[in-house]
């Protein structure tokens, strides 16, 4: 008989946004880094060289094996997986993959530790179809506010820091960890459909009673993530909002975001893939410019001839929305004007 509880996936469903149980993911690091519940702590009962021995020895020799070996590894590194669950307070669930073994060793000895915790039935596997069945019949009510601008206006500048004052915001790229152009992933880390899926929802059940929505005009593919059909077609009947900057503010703007500089080959790398898209003598002072470190001359240039007639073709799409503009002469003038556009947050 276990010595633990199950905690059902409509029952963690009920409870989540109330923060009530921490959520402990006993997968490996890799797994817990590819995906996993938003918000969950990562003490895996195999890191990822111990997973795939045990893996290799349940494969080519034998289930006892395997177990044999298991119980070596857990043996050896008892006391210090124990000490850190008896450090988080409060309610807990662990879960892994099915919810089998690695979640049910881990609350079984924690439960000899006289340390409670539930185990999530089903484990990930059954949250993440609870995630794709939840999007799949998601009727999002709030009306959408898009924010427009030729790249580099601050958008996802000028929705952070309006989200900071309170203003319910979905920052799909924050959620993709790319900002959805050819150099969109420099400095980030890029996320999996997945883990996307998992991040959007959560705004989309934290937003379901706003009365409207703030989000960038972001193209249907962000990265290696695609945006749900519903919320594109949402975002075409929003109300819209162009950021309109200066030039010389712009590239202030991308340096301080991109920091070039510290990836300055991953830089040349995107440049290289839109290269024969730009009227070559252009194309060559920009190659210059970004091997001579000339950032500042790279990304004029680029905006000029490259970004900014794409945006220009990009918003024909739009062409029967009303737009309201915005003209300021940096990120924080246009936050003071939204704001005065915007009604005020519940």
């Amino acid at each position: 008989m276990d010595m633990f509880q199950d905690l059902g996936l409509e029952e963690w469903a009920e409870q989540r946004e109330s923060k009530a149980i921490t959520m402990i993911d006993v997968r490996s690091p890799s797994e817990f880094a590819e995906s996993t519940i938003p918000g969950s702590l990562n003490i895996p009962l195999f890191d990822d060289q111990e997973r795939a021995e045990i893996g290799t020895l349940y494969k080519q020799v034998s289930v006892d094996a395997a177990k044999q070996r298991g119980l070596e590894v857990v043996s050896a590194k008892l006391p210090d997986f124990v000490r850190k669950f008896a450090e988080i307070s409060g309610r807990k669930a662990v879960f892994c993959w099915r919810g089998g073994m690695r979640s049910r060793t881990t609350a079984t000895l924690l439960s000899l530790m006289d340390i409670h915790t539930y185990r999530l039935a089903g484990g990930y596997r059954a949250y993440r179809q609870w995630v794709v069945s939840t999007l799949e019949g998601m009727e999002f009510a709030p009306d959408l506010t898009v924010i427009h601008g030729n790249t580099g206006s601050g958008k996802t500048l000028l929705l952070r820091k309006l989200q900071e004052q309170g203003y319910p915001v979905m920052d799909l790229e924050g959620m993709a960890g790319h900002r959805g152009s050819v150099f969109g992933q420099i400095g980030l880390q890029a996320r999996n459909q997945k883990m996307f899926d998992s991040l959007l929802l959560e705004d989309l059940l934290r937003y379901r009673e706003a009365p409207y929505v703030l989000m960038e005009a972001e193209s249907k593919r962000i990265g290696k993530v695609v945006v749900p059909d519903f919320l594109m077609a949402k975002k075409e009947r929003g109300r819209h909002i162009r950021i309109d900057l200066p030039t010389d503010v712009r590239v202030q703007i991308i340096l301080e975001d991109y920091e070039p500089w510290n990836n300055p080959e991953a830089c040349l790398q995107a440049f290289r893939k839109i290269k024969s898209k730009i009227h070559t003598p252009i194309a060559a002072e920009i190659e210059q410019s970004l091997l001579s470190s000339r950032y500042d001359r790279a990304i004029e240039l680029l905006l000029i001839y490259y970004y900014d007639p794409r945006y220009a073709h990009t918003e024909n799409q739009y062409e029967d929305a009303d737009f309201t503009v915005i003209r300021a002469g940096s990120v924080d003038e246009a936050v003071t004007e939204a704001e005065r556009l915007l009604p005020q947050p519940v």
